[in-house]
C-alpha cells in the first residue's frame, strides 16, 4: 500500500526513532526471532528484534552476522537483564552496531544504559508500571514499550489498555510502543490516535512463512482460541515467578509440578529461592526449545498470547504486515473522516 497519508504522519516519531518505514517491531521470542524471520520483517518495512535469551556471545554474534546478511535495514537486539551472558552479549551487539538495544526481564544497570548509548545505539525498555516508566527515562532510555499481560510468554500484572491509559497519556519524553495482544492493524490505528509511536506484535508472526517453528508448533496457533492462552500460577510468594502465558498442554503441568517441588525445597532450606527461580526459568528455555524447533507439542513449551485466537493462517511475512498497515491506514481515514 503505496498511499499511507494518515499513518506516515501519526506514527512518525516511532518510524523516525526506529529508522524504519513502519512503526511495527516483531517481539523478540526466544527460539523464534532469529535471523530469517527477523530480516523478513525488516524487509518489509519493519522492525525486527533477535532474542538474545541465553546465547552465549559468539553464538549471538553469529545470529547478528546472519541477520546484516539477509537484510540491509535497521534491526535490534533485545537482552535479558538476568541472564549469565548480559556482559558478553551487550559487547558483541555495540561491536556489531546493532542500532537498538532492547532490554527486557527486568530493570537494567544504569552503567549499561549509558554504555550503550555512549556507543551510539538506541536503548529502549519495557515499563510495567509509570513509576518504572519515569524512573528509566531518568536514566536515560530513548524510548519505552508498554506490554500488556495478554501477550504470551513472560508477563506483567496489568492489561494493555490500563498501560495505555496509564502511561501513553501521560509519558511524553521518550517515544512508547505498545505491545499485548495485538493482532490487526484497526487496533494499532487506535493506539497511535492516543499517543503511541507504534506497536509490536509477537503471536501474529509465529506464523510467518519465514518463522523457522516447526510446522506443528504453527498447527496450534492456528487452531488455538484466545482462551486457550492461560497464565501459569504462582503457588506462594515465598518463591516469587514471573507468570508466563501458553496454551495449556502437559508442558504446563509439568512445570507446575516443578514449581511446587522447587517450593517445597525453598522451604526446607535445600536450595536458594534465586538458584530455584534459575532452575525455573531454564525449564521454559529447554521447553520452548523442544516445541518450537523439535515439534514437541504436547510436553514442550506454547508460548503464546490471548491473540493467538485471532491468528488463521500461515501467511508471508510481507502479507502480514501489508494487512496491517492497509487496515490501519483505512481505520484511520474512517476516524478522521467521522466514519
Amino acid at each position: 500500500m503505496k498511499d499511507l497519508n494518515y499513518l506516515n504522519r501519526i506514527w512518525k516519531r516511532g518510524t523516525d526513532f526506529l529508522g524504519v518505514k513502519y512503526s511495527i517491531l516483531c517481539g523478540a521470542m526466544s527460539w523464534v526471532s532469529e535471523s530469517n524471520l527477523v530480516a523478513a520483517v525488516s524487509n518489509s518495512g519493519g522492525f525486527g528484534i533477535i532474542a538474545a535469551a541465553n546465547m552465549p556471545g559468539d553464538i549471538l554474534a553469529a545470529e547478528i552476522d546472519k541477520t546484516f546478511k539477509k537484510t540491509k535495514y535497521n534491526f535490534g537486539v533485545n537482552i535479558i537483564t538476568v541472564t549469565p551472558y548480559l556482559k558478553d552479549q551487550l559487547d558483541v551487539a555495540l561491536q556489531k552496531k546493532v542500532t537498538h538495544i532492547f532490554f527486557g526481564g527486568g530493570i537494567p544497570n544504569g552503567k549499561d544504559i549509558q554504555r550503550v548509548k555512549e556507543a551510539g545505539s538506541k536503548v529502549i525498555c519495557f515499563a510495567p508500571t509509570i513509576s518504572l516508566a519515569k524512573r528509566m527515562i531518568r536514566h536515560g532510555v530513548d524510548a519505552l514499550i508498554i506490554e500488556g499481560n495478554e501477550a504470551g510468554g513472560h508477563i506483567g500484572p496489568i492489561s494493555t489498555s490500563l498501560l495505555v491509559q496509564e502511561i501513553i497519556l501521560n509519558i511524553k519524553e521518550v517515544p512508547v510502543f505498545v505491545a499485548g495482544g495485538i493482532a490487526t492493524g484497526e487496533i494499532i490505528a487506535h493506539y497511535l490516535t492516543l499517543g503511541a509511536a507504534g506497536c509490536q506484535l509477537g503471536t501474529r508472526f509465529v506464523a510467518a512463512e519465514e518463522c523457522i517453528a516447526h510446522d506443528k508448533f504453527k498447527q496450534v496457533f492456528l487452531k488455538a482460541k484466545s482462551r486457550d492462552a492461560v497464565v501459569t500460577a504462582q503457588f506462594d510468594p515465598i518463591l516469587p515467578v514471573i507468570p508466563v502465558r501458553a496454551i495449556v498442554n502437559e508442558g504446563t503441568r509439568d512445570y507446575n509440578e516443578l514449581q511446587l517441588k522447587y517450593l517445597q525445597e525453598v522451604k526446607a532450606k535445600k536450595i536458594e529461592v534465586n538458584e530455584a527461580q534459575l532452575k525455573l526459568e531454564e525449564f521454559w528455555l529447554g521447553s520452548l526449545r523442544r516445541a518450537v524447533i523439535e515439534g514437541d507439542v504436547e510436553k514442550g513449551s506454547l508460548m503464546a498470547g490471548q491473540s493467538v485466537g485471532m491468528v488463521k493462517s500461515v501467511q508471508p511475512t510481507a502479507e502480514i504486515m501489508e494487512e496491517l498497515i492497509t487496515s490501519a491506514e483505512n481505520k484511520l481515514k474512517a476516524m478522521y473522516n467521522g466514519q
